[in-house]
């Protein structure tokens, strides 16, 4: 995992703004450039900063790239004034032993997840005295993919700051020939006309280099507008269909992408997750993207739509052909899923490979078809079977042996790990999407990557006595616009020529391919060129076995051959100096008395990784609508307690996030009325968890224009320009302060609110001064009022029976049915603290578990707002 650094301290990371305006220019960034050469297909990529510690004390740099996911970090060396840090790659184990023997004094380093798509940062952090100047060079490599029809080289370039000298350098070097490079405008229009390509038959150069002014902002800023990918597109040439083999140094490499091909019938099913958790932006564009991939289905194909919650059910109880008037209908069912209740992926994906099966069984596919079934899904199952790896090997028992499943996991609360098993297992892939106003493009271009099956049962041969190691070789299906790679060991020394025949089966005829390469063909072209990778074939060869082995260990049937795997694949990342999830890259100094250690994250689903640096579940204090709970030994998450008026019940539920998140209470743009909250973080973690309360609160009154924000030292009033800052210990005019205890807010007749102040002893190793808020369920708000608190000013209907004993004798449990879900909940008690600040008020309430998930509309992370004043998005 990230090795975490323990101090809470200013830290300049080059990938965000400095945090203060007094430091601006204290760390000075002469040097920023990317060099990046692809050979093949084999992108080998370097990330340079110089820096310079122009403050008169110490100061901590951060040097955080983010690197595409599935690549291999293979060099990393550091420079800091002379005294020159390199890395090694050693076995997990032996790289922590050594690390704990010889750890770097003020300096940090880690692989950590990210919450970018695609992409995992590189940390570095290092405390620097005044004058310093520091040199960070990482290295790294992939294959780059084609998908639709194109290979996209994607680059982060995030350098904080304006560089002195900034410079992103890509050489494509590609023996078939070029047929295009493109670069989209993806760092913004800001950067139009800076780029430079130039293009020859087989090498293209594309040269990024602004000036520090076209750097800026804006002309008077001090911030950078490069933030963002560099993106470089481009695809080859072809003339055979039997695809292209390059042979060098001992491996070849046959690409493989025939076009010009009639595509095969498809028989699709979309399995579609409408639990209470897509609620919102999330449904709104799967919907979106579900009616725009409907009308592509082609009058050949087959489909049928399966949605599920905790129940499942089906638009269609078999396939149908996909003509214009079954699409229309197909469309208007989707646009009346509304999504609740929980999720039972068993199930569901147990009926999809029963109606394919079942057609198949009565002859109504095509022999010449290919049949997939397409899972969309943000969450992990909580109805039915719960177990993934029962999942997994009930989906596999069922599936046929040529249908395929593909699944696309929303956002980051979804078990893609899972998803990828359970995918690769079925003979399909899986891929990650945001669920964000991005998620329907993001479907769409996923679905077109499987949409044109072209070929299926593909099978390369090679001549056995002449290769070895050769990696995957027979695949399911080859869809229009991707590419099928292999790779092996050949025998250059003892054969002139090698020959490859490939078999598939087409729409209309079984293909037979053959290709015939001379072994010495590229070496004068590979000899001639100073920038291409002489080792592109042996790195191609090791990325794809070490990917394939990677993927055969997550579907591995028994503990042996999981062991077995996992030697093989330990031995292949220290031969080809690699970081793979089972070694580390160990930085030290000459004297190899000063060691940083950097791991490759396994979780995952969250936004960081295992080890020291926690999956931070966190809980809230608030009140709402009726009372403040926290307790004074700190034993238990702080709940909100909503207090239901017309059925005289409260229901408590906990909310865990980061610290530095906002949540949206209330969002009524009717009434111009936003409430939010923002979380702060306890001073530690306490059982691998870190507690966080409301450590600053924000009330917007847009028809007033009128802005209060409230922490735990001051209060803010801004009217306009004009602003005025009230302390505890004030009392006020608009505002009343009640000195050490609360303020309450009051907007004409129809709305008050109170935000009671909690203080805890200041040298506490733990806990921190917070905020809880109280809002009168009196309050007279608009019907369009949401949020986690406002969606409760329209009171939904509770039913609450089938009380019984819980695991917790003095906590009995129910069965609460509300929104159409049926929750278990458990009873317990609560403290209101506005009459007695000390001890509190028991008040007894419902428990609703899993972030109220049920209760509230949606899932928690829809509430999460920009900013402390932003009204919620309308889903």
């Amino acid at each position: 995992g990230l090795i975490a650094w323990s101090k809470a301290r200013k830290t300049f990371q080059l990938n965000k703004f400095p945090l203060s305006v007094e430091d601006d220019d204290k760390i000075g960034l002469y040097s920023y450039k990317v060099q990046s050469t692809i050979t093949s297909r084999l992108a080998n990529t370097m990330i340079q900063a110089k820096m310079v510690n122009n403050a008169k004390r110490s100061q901590h740099i951060v040097f955080d790239v983010q690197v595409p996911k599935g690549a291999f970090i293979d060099n990393f060396t550091m420079d800091v004034n002379g005294i020159t840090f390199t890395s090694k790659i050693r076995e997990k184990s032996e790289a922590r032993k050594m690390y704990s023997q010889a750890k770097a004094k003020g300096k940090a380093a880690g692989i950590v997840r990210s919450n970018a798509l695609d992409m995992e940062n590189f940390q570095t952090e290092v405390n620097v005295p005044p004058g310093t100047r520091i040199q960070f060079e990482l290295h790294y490599h992939e294959m780059i993919r084609r998908k639709l029809s194109s290979y996209e080289h994607i680059i982060s370039v995030k350098p904080g700051r304006l560089a002195k000298h900034m410079e992103v350098d890509v050489r494509i070097i590609e023996p078939q020939g070029l047929r295009y490079v493109h670069v989209p405008n993806s760092l913004g229009d800001h950067f139009d006309g800076i780029t430079t390509i130039s293009k020859g038959e087989k090498k293209a150069h594309v040269s990024f280099k602004p000036t520090m002014a076209q750097q800026r902002k804006c002309p008077t800023c001090s911030s950078t507008a490069v933030d963002g990918n560099f993106v470089v597109q481009y695809d080859v040439n072809r003339e055979t269909t039997g695809g292209e083999l390059e042979i060098f140094n001992g491996y070849f490499i046959h690409f493989f992408a025939p076009e010009n091909l009639d595509p095969l019938p498809k028989n699709i099913l979309f399995v579609i997750d409408v639990s209470g958790s897509m609620w919102g932006l999330k449904m709104k564009q799967t919907i979106e993207a579900m009616k725009a991939i409907l009308s592509e289905l082609r009058a050949a194909d087959q489909f049928s739509l399966i949605d599920f919650n905790h129940n499942v059910r089906c638009w269609r109880n078999n396939l149908v052909s996909a003509t214009p008037a079954q699409v229309e209908d197909a469309k208007k069912y989707i646009q009346t899923i509304h999504p609740n209740g929980g999720t039972n992926i068993n199930e569901a994906l147990l009926r999809a490979t029963f109606i394919l099966n079942e057609a198949q069984n009565l002859g109504m596919l095509d022999p010449n078809s290919v049949s997939m079934i397409v899972l969309v899904s943000d969450g992990d199952p909580t109805v039915g079977e719960l177990k993934l790896t029962t999942i997994q090997k009930n989906v596999k028992q069922s599936i046929k042996d040529e249908f395929s499943l593909f699944c696309l996991g929303i956002g980051f609360d979804v078990d893609y790990d899972f998803l990828q098993r359970i995918a690769t297992d079925n003979r399909g892939m899986a891929q990650r999407i945001f669920g964000n106003q991005e998620t329907s493009a993001q479907m769409k271009n996923f679905y077109n990557q499987v949409s044109t099956p072209l070929l299926k049962k593909i099978q390369f041969n090679y001549p056995q006595e002449s290769v070895s190691d050769v990696t995957q070789s027979s695949f399911h299906n080859y869809f229009g616009g991707s590419e099928i790679v292999v790779a092996g060991k050949v025998d250059t020394e003892n054969l002139q020529h090698l020959e490859s025949v490939v078999t598939a089966t087409a729409a209309n005829a079984e293909l037979v391919m053959e290709t015939l390469r001379d072994v010495e063909e590229l070496d004068g072209f590979m000899k001639k060129d100073k920038y291409a990778d002489p080792d592109f074939t042996k790195k191609l060869w090791a990325y794809l076995t070490v990917n394939q082995m990677l993927a055969e260990r997550n579907t591995a049937p028994t503990a042996a051959l999981k062991r077995n795997i996992t030697k093989s694949i330990l031995q292949m990342s220290l031969d080809h100096h690699i970081v793979t999830p089972f070694t580390s890259m160990l930085i030290e100094n000459a004297e190899k008395d000063e060691i940083m250690l950097a791991d490759q994250p396994k979780d995952p689903r969250r936004g960081c990784c295992p080890g020291q640096c926690l999956s931070l579940s966190i809980t809230l204090a608030l009140i709402l609508f009726s009372f403040f709970c926290w307790k004074n030994d700190f034993d238990n998450d702080p709940h909100f307690i909503i207090y239901l008026p017309k059925s005289q019940r409260n229901i408590c539920f906990n909310i865990n996030s980061d610290p530095g998140k906002i949540l949206n209470l209330v969002s009524d743009p009717a009434t111009g009325v936003v409430v939010n909250g923002q979380l702060v973080g306890a001073k530690k973690t306490e059982n691998k968890k870190l507690n966080t309360y409301f450590g600053k609160i924000g009330f917007y009154f847009k028809n007033k224009g009128l802005k209060v924000e409230i922490t735990t030292g001051t209060i803010t009033l801004k009217d306009g320009s004009y602003g005025i800052t009230l302390t505890w210990s004030d009392t006020g005019l608009l505002i009343s302060v009640k000195k050490e205890s609360n303020v309450t807010i009051t907007v004409g007749e129809e709305m008050s609110f109170m935000v009671l102040l909690h203080r805890v002893w200041k040298n506490h190793p733990v806990n921190v001064d917070f905020l809880g808020i109280y809002i009168p369920p009196e309050n007279q708000f608009s019907p369009e009022a949401h949020g986690l608190i406002g969606q409760f000013a329209s009171e939904p209907e509770v039913y609450i029976h089938h009380q019984r004993p819980g695991q917790d004798p003095g906590k009995p449990q129910a069965t609460m049915e509300v929104k159409g879900n049926k929750l278990t909940v458990t009873r317990g008690l609560q403290k209101d603290y506005r009459t007695d600040r000390v001890l509190g008020t028991d008040v007894q309430c419902w428990f609703v578990h899993n972030s109220g998930k049920g209760f509230i509309d949606g899932h928690y992370k829809d509430y999460l707002v920009p900013h402390l004043y932003s009204f919620l998005k309308k889903p």
